[in-house]
């Protein structure tokens, strides 16, 4: 009995469950068709029903390319649902990463197959692709461009500066404005470099080439040039004349320059003592030039005699009793072979040759009266008896006096230590 029931209770309890899939599953649609749109659908029963959404069918789900199921396979279940999303959704691959000074356009968004292209702010260059394609992967067809600073800064230099300079000047002082550098990427510069004198300068004669450069945060350089040209109106050059010496200020013959001219000893100037060179490059006054001292022995008094002589020459007075005496003819002998040097030195010699009322006083080939002669004698203190030879300065002064014959290098030695001698020989050298 007890064997029996328990063989009843089994088969309830097997046969139920089989009952009830029965009449769920019994070829009648159980979950909502399944409608693909961008896809297709493909699906089999437990026992090949009509219908294709009966509880416990299963579909596979294929997509068109560019498009994506949740799950490539679907079973209806017995809650009347399917087991996943069957949909067909647009494959997108991540949003890109926009450039820094850049950015990007796409035909489609992130969306399969939409085509990117990136771009660079002004000023800056595309480094990388230029373009990205999303792929059915969800990958791109290209990793991310970047944008970089190549381009140089712009700065423009001004003109050509042109300038003359001031009168008695050798320079010009130059001015511009200091050239501003654009950058056409971000607009900052880092550093401006000149090469040549800043602006407001005084720049000498002649063309000077000048530079700017800079420089931007990604050091790219960019550079202009000019020039900058000092002209000097200048007149013809002008030359000592012979016997003499000049000596002018700023460079000689510029505009606005003056030239002195002075005579060695011995000579008197003719024309303009001083000359200046004008705006319309020509010298001022007449040409100058230096003719021998004209001695007037016709004069009353030795000073006066000895006044034509003052600050021009010097004066070596030989005085003997007779033209016959020995230190007299020694002397004039050895200084007829040294004339040059005694021109070199300004020294003009004076002889006074025998004793009143019979002396003869000469300068050379120009003879003087006995009694100016004797006035000299007088009043230079000279002896008429015996030989004797002074030595006057330009300035009047007695510098020397010799009772006995000396050679011409000795005298020299003696005028060359004049302080005065030492200037006399710098100007000479400045006159050739």
């Amino acid at each position: 009995m007890l064997t029996a029931f328990l063989l009843s209770l089994f088969c309830v309890c097997v046969l139920e469950p089989q009952e009830t899939y029965h009449e769920k599953d019994n070829g009648t649609p159980w979950c909502a068709p399944i409608k693909l749109k961008h896809g297709d659908v493909s699906c089999r029963t437990p026992r090949g029903e009509h219908y294709k959404n009966v509880m416990g069918a299963r579909c596979k789900i294929r997509c068109k390319r560019g498009y994506e199921a949740e799950s490539s396979e679907v079973v209806c279940m017995a809650s009347k649902h399917w087991s996943a999303n069957y949909a067909c959704r647009e494959i997108r691959c991540p949003k890109l990463n926009m450039p820094p000074n850049g950015g990007y356009k796409c035909s489609d968004g992130s969306y399969f197959n939409s085509r990117c292209e990136f771009f660079c702010s002004p000023g800056y260059t595309l480094k990388g692709p230029k373009t990205a394609v999303c792929q059915h992967n969800r990958a791109w067809s290209a990793g991310d461009g970047t944008c970089v600073d190549v381009d140089a800064p712009v700065i423009k230099c001004p003109n050509l500066k042109d300038k003359w300079a001031e009168p008695g000047k050798l320079t010009a002082r130059v001015t511009w404005d200091t050239p501003e550098g654009v950058d056409t990427a971000d607009g900052i510069l880092t550093d401006v470099i000149l090469k040549g004198k800043p602006s407001k300068s005084d720049f000498p004669e002649g063309l000077h080439k000048m530079s700017y450069t800079v420089f931007d945060r990604a050091g790219n350089k960019g550079s202009c040039r000019f020039s900058v040209r000092v002209r000097v109106r200048r007149c013809g050059p002008l030359f000592p004349p012979d016997n003499g010496y000049m000596k002018c200020d700023s460079d000689a013959d510029n505009y606005g320059a003056t030239c002195e001219f002075k005579c060695t000893g011995g000579f008197e100037l003719q024309g303009s003592a001083a000359r200046v060179c004008q705006y319309g490059l020509t010298w001022s006054g007449t040409d100058t030039s230096c003719a021998p001292m004209n001695i007037n022995v016709g004069v009353r008094t030795a000073a006066a005699l000895l006044d034509q002589f003052y600050e021009k020459r010097r004066l070596l007075i030989i005085s003997a009793p007779t033209a016959a005496n020995h230190y007299y003819r020694f002397q004039m002998t050895n200084l007829q072979h040294a004339q040059c040097g005694l021109d070199l030195r300004h020294v003009t010699v004076i002889e006074l040759v025998g004793t009143y009322p019979a002396q003869i006083g000469r300068i050379r080939h120009r003879l003087l009266p006995p009694g100016l002669a004797m006035q000299l004698r007088l009043l230079l203190r000279i002896p008429q008896r015996s030989f004797n030879m002074v030595l006057v300065d330009k300035q009047g002064i007695d510098k020397q006096r010799y009772t006995f014959p000396i050679t011409s290098a000795e005298i020299f030695t003696t005028i060359d230590t004049f302080p005065i001698r030492k200037d006399e020989m710098r100007r000479r050298c400045f006159a050739f």
